[in-house]
């Protein structure tokens, strides 16, 4: 697992570099409790790999990925470590693991401190997203370097969204207080892609706690772009969602001959 590369140019934007390096961030230090008791989520198996592999092979499977840099549980590094070397992974890619944080936001900053000065552009992936397809994570690495400082993949919505008053006690009804327009909204997912300085930028400036990292490049005042998601990138957050991502692993084996 070597993280030597080849140096870029230095005080070039990114999306002017021929070339530019691409990195990826997974924060895999979370807990899952929403899938309920056992491992971690992204150490959950799913068709008997845990997710963290299937969501690092959707990473490296692209031909733009020189480095995948895994965040680990602050006492799992060693365990996650021996996890990637267990598993067939492209040789092509090199894999780095660090030890997490408290918060998402910590073990994404611990994940961006760890890389190399020549990744140019970083990508910040959900390890509990396991199976976004390679077209997805290449049209965020070419949106980056064509110039936006923030990307992300995302899809329109299907069902009307209603802004509510939260109850104060769940399971209480809640009054509808809007219905934005779903023709201007997007569900968002991952990998986000990113020029690194400006991702830097925000883990260095912004304190609120944010649920993605496009959000903290919003509150720079920066413009944010989507580019077309993809519905089998989907988050694994409940049962259900196993099942669906076990259906979508069997149809792959079968539309693929084995």
């Amino acid at each position: 697992m070597s993280d030597v590369s080849r140096p870029s140019p230095t005080g070039v934007p990114a999306h002017t570099r021929a070339g530019a390096r691409t990195a990826v961030v997974i924060p895999a230090a979370g807990k899952g409790v929403r899938l309920g008791p056992g491992a971690p989520k992204a150490l959950r198996a799913l068709n008997g790999t845990p997710m963290l592999i299937h969501a690092v092979r959707a990473m490296a499977a692209s031909r733009a990925v020189s480095l995948v840099v895994v965040v680990a549980p602050p006492d799992g590094a060693a365990e996650v470590k021996s996890l990637l070397d267990a598993h067939a992974l492209p040789e092509r890619t090199d894999f780095l693991v660090v030890p997490g944080g408290e918060t998402r936001q910590e073990s994404v900053k611990l994940g961006l401190d760890a890389l190399p000065p020549e990744h140019d552009i970083v990508l910040v992936h959900d390890a509990a997203r396991p199976l976004v397809p390679v077209d997805t994570v290449d049209a965020v690495i070419e949106a980056v370097r064509d110039g936006a400082q923030a990307v992300a993949p995302a899809l329109p919505l299907a069902d009307t969204v209603k802004e509510v008053e939260p109850a104060a006690v769940t399971g209480e009804p809640e009054p509808v207080v809007a219905t934005p327009q779903r023709a201007r909204l997007r569900a968002v997912q991952t990998p986000q892609g990113f020029d690194r300085a400006t991702l830097l930028r925000a883990h260095e400036t912004v304190t609120d706690d944010v649920t993605d990292d496009a959000s903290m490049v919003e509150q720079l005042g920066l413009t944010v772009v989507v580019v077309p998601g993809h519905e089998e990138a989907f988050k694994v957050t409940r049962p259900l969602d196993l099942v669906l991502a076990e259906a979508v692993l069997a149809r792959r084996r079968l539309n693929d001959g084995f």
